[in-house]
């Protein structure tokens, strides 16, 4: 079986030495060392001063909302996963779909301002499958407006906008550590910003609001993460150099097999270097889609719908008129891509994608 992905997991001795040391300590939770030593690895790796290292990128998002104070609507994509809607409800904000760029997939800045009104407070954005948002068009339109910036950048882990991670911009970045991204820790997240006041706020919301022993600051949740997870994610990250130049020359042995099908490929934003997190590719219809999946699955090759339906479709969710967003949805497919998938692997799913293509 060829599934769209498998988690890259490290030697197992590796990740046992860790382990080894957390059941001597008997300290399993509650900011352990482990949990200390990741942040402070990550942000060495990712060249940033303040990063938490969270449950996972849902929290993360619901977190970066709570701590921003934001209230009324919140402008997004209707070109995103679930949980990105998901936390705009579940924090009491109303999500405003805006339309996406047809050829970067991310929300179109051009038509944000249109989506303005008295009761918007933020923006939250998503850098689809990695490739970074228009930051600057977005920060703009911001200022403008006084508009808080969240950006969810799940699919970025390595990502560089301008020289610089893609996890610095906005007032708050969130990522997903899930056991389907490029680095994980099995379950996980973390979130980011430049604000060392607005860190502590999230430290104390990650922990129930304690601000010391017996004294509550404010409202919190348990936001925290685990010695176990956080030992993954110190095995995983020597070797994420490795991880990433392996799916790039993944991603380009796709690009040559598949020069005859039909497709088109996202556009990746110029000022950016980018991690191959995802293969999606963009075909002509959706009969055409469900051909290939059927093909594929019969060979025991399973791609994926990433993201289908389009977000403004939910039943929790107002119904606002996204055509691109709708179009794109049904026609868009991510195939397999993961550490261990082989060239020869890839050949076959390219022979049978022709072959489907030609009959």
């Amino acid at each position: 079986m060829i599934p769209v992905t498998k988690p890259f997991l490290p030697p197992k001795e590796e990740y046992d030495y860790y382990v080894n040391g957390i059941w001597k300590r008997q300290w399993l939770t509650n900011n352990g060392p482990l949990v200390n030593e990741l942040e402070l690895k990550l942000k060495e790796y990712l060249d940033l001063k303040h990063l938490l290292y969270v449950t996972n990128g849902t929290i993360a998002i619901q977190l970066a909302i709570k701590a921003l104070n934001i209230k009324g609507e919140i402008i997004t994509t209707p070109f995103s996963y679930v949980a990105t809607t998901s936390s705009i409800v579940w924090e009491g904000c109303e999500p405003v779909f805006v339309d996406i760029n047809k050829d970067t997939l991310n929300i179109d800045p051009d038509k944000i301002e249109d989506a303005i009104t008295p009761r918007t407070s933020a923006i939250l954005a998503t850098h689809v499958f990695g490739n970074p948002c228009e930051i600057d068009a977005i920060q703009n339109m911001a200022n403008k407006y006084g508009l808080k910036v969240i950006y969810d950048a799940a699919h970025c882990f390595g990502v560089l906008y301008k020289n610089r991670s893609i996890f610095e911009f906005g007032d708050i970045c969130t990522t997903s550590f899930h056991a389907t991204k490029l680095f994980h820790t099995i379950e996980g997240g973390a979130i980011f910003t430049k604000d060392a006041d607005l860190l502590r706020i999230l430290a104390m919301q990650r922990n129930f609001g304690h601000a010391g022993p017996e004294n509550f600051e404010g409202l919190g949740i348990n936001g925290k993460n685990s010695e176990f997870h956080a030992a993954m994610g110190l095995v995983n990250l020597p070797y994420i150099n490795d991880i990433i130049k392996r799916r790039m020359d993944l991603c380009n042995h796709y690009d040559s097999r598949l020069k005859g099908i039909h497709k088109a490929r996202p556009t990746l934003n110029s000022d950016c270097l980018y991690n191959y997190a995802y293969y999606p590719i963009l075909l002509n219809s959706e009969e055409v889609l469900n051909q290939f999946i059927e093909k594929l699955n019969a060979h025991w090759i399973y791609p994926r719908r990433y993201f289908y339906p389009s977000l403004n479709t939910l039943p929790y969710v107002k119904r606002q008129a996204v055509p691109i967003a709708d179009d794109i949805a049904k026609r868009i497919l991510c195939l397999p891509l993961y550490h261990d998938l082989s060239f020869e692997e890839i050949d076959m799913i390219a022979r049978i994608l022709l072959r489907v293509q030609n009959n």
